[in-house]
């Protein structure tokens, strides 16, 4: 087991990186004085396959390969003892997805999870988070060269969860990562979606989607390191917001490093707001330190409903409700579409109609 930073702060709320996150909300994660467990609460649903196995390591012998700065991550690195590790063979082609389910404890629980995709390998992961939990995790994806991952993380929490977690990528030489965020659920969550790449070639696809009611807090910070040349990212997050006090934070960063000529990147966040009394923060970032690249861009929009696809959908004799729940389908139907299980697809919609439903949007 590790030890925090020397350095280590304690946030207050004033720094750039905790300035959207109401702190009292997080349950002491964050503060080396509250009392977390070390718990393993995720397992593997379904037999073990060929083609990958899954185990528990020693954290000081799969110590992370990513650094950060972010204060609950240290605290989860320092107070692990135990790693679960997922390792998907050289070559194997898994043709269903691996499905990975977290079983809630009383409490605050801090995680890790290390998820190997061996080189020219291809295969799903699918990480679901359900129930009720106060949780700090980590999972890092390591792809070896040529490998082909596609990793969905989907909280679907109860109302009183917290969650802190990173999910950090780091792909190798033509390795392609593809990943999917759904967060419908919780009453704070803030997630960091990161990538950064070892090696040429390597490409990256983050896709999410977020839905959040009265007084949830759902924030996604989105960190993509350009630091090889000849690597491709493309990212976008879609949100719908509805009722008193729904808060969703989304910040997009992509840093292209001095030495990664030939980048090609482009993020996209969109908003959709229902009612009054909800806020969506939605922050864009460009770093570029090389004019020798490929394309980089950026774009959020934050609106209400587009009046023409309800006066479209209502002068078919559809009524406003299911006008609005049709457009908002729509809204999420190029993300959701792409889980590729249809049981998934349909529970997720299936929770949102009922919210909306609760919410009178």
């Amino acid at each position: 087991m590790s030890v925090l930073p020397t350095n280590y702060l304690t946030p207050s709320g004033r720094e750039e990186a905790w300035r959207f996150t109401p702190l009292k909300r997080i349950a002491g994660l964050h503060d080396p004085s509250t009392t977390v467990a070390d718990r393993i609460s995720i397992e593997l649903i379904g037999n073990a396959r060929p083609g990958f196995s899954i185990s528990k390591v020693k954290a000081a012998d799969l110590p992370a390969k990513s650094s950060t700065d972010d204060a609950v991550i240290q605290r989860v690195r320092a107070g692990v003892a135990e790693v679960t590790h997922l390792q998907i063979s050289q070559e194997a082609v898994v043709t269903e997805p691996i499905v990975l389910a977290r079983k809630a404890g009383n409490g605050g629980e801090f995680s890790r999870t290390v998820i190997t995709a061996g080189a020219h390998s291809k295969a799903t992961v699918i990480v679901e988070n359900a129930g009720e939990a106060t949780i700090g995790e980590e999972i890092e994806l390591r792809l070896e060269a040529g490998s082909n991952l596609t990793f969905i993380s989907l909280q679907e929490w109860s109302a009183n969860s917290v969650h802190l977690g990173r999910h950090h990528a780091i792909v190798g030489r033509d390795a392609t990562f593809n990943s999917i965020t759904v967060t419908i659920g919780g009453s704070l969550v803030r997630l960091l979606p990161t990538v950064e790449y070892s090696d040429q070639g390597g490409s990256a696809e983050l896709l999410g989607l977020y839905f959040a009611t009265d007084g949830q807090h759902l924030e996604h910070r989105v960190h993509v390191d350009h630091g090889i040349p000849n690597a491709k990212s493309r990212v976008t997050y879609k949100g719908v917001l509805a009722g008193d006090q729904a808060r969703t934070v989304w910040i997009g960063d992509v840093f292209i490093r001095g030495n990664a000529e030939g980048t090609d990147t482009y993020e996209l966040n969109k908003n959709l707001l229902l009612t009054d009394g909800a806020r969506a923060d939605s922050v864009p970032n460009l770093e570029i330190e090389t004019g020798e690249i490929v394309g980089a861009g950026h774009a959020s929009t934050t609106g209400r409903f587009d009046d023409e696809q309800l006066f479209y959908l209502m002068s078919r004799g559809i009524p406003m409700a299911d006008a609005r729940r049709l457009v908002i389908r729509g809204f999420f139907t190029e993300i959701i579409n792409k889980i590729g299980n249809e049981v998934i697809e349909e529970r997720l919609m299936s929770r949102i109609d009922a919210q909306l439903e609760k919410v009178g949007a």
